[in-house]
């Protein structure tokens, strides 16, 4: 099969597709790797490193579409990108179709085969491609919500693992999935008092299985949420439903309950985001003010630290390109159900429940 992989452009998106190992694993396999030049630059991964690991380098997004019977991508295609897709032209990316109509309807025009890494799971739910970078999400919520809490970035001033004297800071996290959990730790290693909601109750007995006594779990509500974000410094939103659109669990009439210099950190934002005041920012400017009430949106937080990102991303996408590339799609998501539930596009009809479900309003028809 011939894989492309382009540079990606999305806004301060440094991550790439495929490593050099993950090249020389699939030209073992005699497939033929494209690669645009530059493309792992920003992971730390040079072209030279790509030509010896056997792929041909390319000048260009437009070669590199032009020749892949497979693209594998890290973030969706951008409206530059669309035009390049060809009919029949496997996509492998995450693509979070329900927080995007444009993005659906285009991937529908183009009559492309689109499989969603971020819906990839097997028979118990578990989603292996969503896992990596979640956990990379949720470590990072915890260290720009800690940054973004300093007074001259318009935080409340308060320093999460407090000081001799002074009590920490106070996290409230909204959800106890991967994201959750790792956001509790990197804060309760700070030292911070830490709150997690879900509603889940054998996720939070796990969690007080496993986290230090200053990490508390609470029955999730629209009670409870409102009481807690009174007095919490910083909220993280790590709240998941699988291919759907994430619910809002803080209303714009709750940030008044909250004191002024409050951070929001959204990582469901790629999702729609689980506060209604969300709207994706970039890293380039990361947060924006409503209320008094600090707002982190960034769509592609690991895109921030691209090299671990990278090598924890392309760890568990390899093998299931490897499937796609030596049977071919249709064979490879037959004989394996997990890739099977990753397909959310065939060729202009929607195949998955919870976009016909995210766009019900919508005409999700391509004439």
């Amino acid at each position: 099969m011939k894989i492309g992989v382009p540079k990606e452009i999305k806004n301060n998106e440094s991550r790439v597709a495929l490593t050099p190992a993950g090249v020389f694993e699939l030209a073992t396999y005699r497939h033929q790797v494209y690669v645009q030049e530059s493309a792992g630059e920003s992971s730390g991964f040079s072209d030279e490193d790509y030509r010896d690991a056997g792929a041909v380098l390319m000048p260009t997004a437009e070669a590199v579409y032009a020749m892949a019977d497979m693209i594998v991508k890290v973030k969706e295609p951008v409206a530059s990108e669309y035009p390049l897709i060809k009919r029949n032209q496997v996509i492998f990316t995450y693509f979070h179709f329900a927080s995007s109509e444009v993005l659906t309807k285009a991937m529908m025009a183009s009559k492309a085969v689109c499989i969603a890494y971020e819906t990839v799971s097997d028979d118990d739910g578990f989603l292996p491609l969503l896992t990596p970078m979640s956990e990379v999400a949720g470590r990072m919520a915890i260290q720009q919500g800690a940054k973004y809490l300093e007074k001259p970035i318009k935080g409340r001033g308060v320093l999460l693992g407090g000081v001799p004297g002074v009590p920490p800071g106070r996290v409230l996290v909204l959800g106890a999935g991967v994201v959750g959990i790792q956001a509790a730790k990197m804060a309760a290693g700070l030292g911070a008092h830490v709150t997690i909601l879900d509603i889940n109750m054998k996720r939070l007995r796990y969690v007080n299985d496993v986290m230090p006594p200053h990490v508390v779990t609470e029955f999730s509500s629209v009670y409870n949420i409102k009481k807690h974000i009174k007095d919490h410094d910083l909220i993280i939103g790590a709240v998941l439903i699988p291919g759907a659109k994430a619910p809002n669990l803080i209303t714009r009439e709750m940030l008044k309950e909250m004191r002024p210099g409050t951070v929001l950190v959204d990582v469901a934002v790629d999702q729609g985001g689980c506060f209604e005041t969300t709207r994706p920012t970039t890293h380039e400017e990361p947060t924006f003010i409503i209320d008094d009430i600090v707002h982190y949106c960034v769509a592609n937080m690991p895109g921030a630290v691209p090299y671990t990102s990278t090598l924890a991303l392309t760890n568990v996408t390899l093998p299931y390109v490897l499937k796609l590339a030596n049977l071919g799609w249709e064979e490879a998501c037959s004989k394996y159900p997990d890739l099977g539930r990753g397909l959310n596009i065939v060729k202009g009809e929607v195949v998955i429940e919870e976009i016909k479900k995210a766009f019900k309003e919508v005409d999700l028809v391509v004439r």
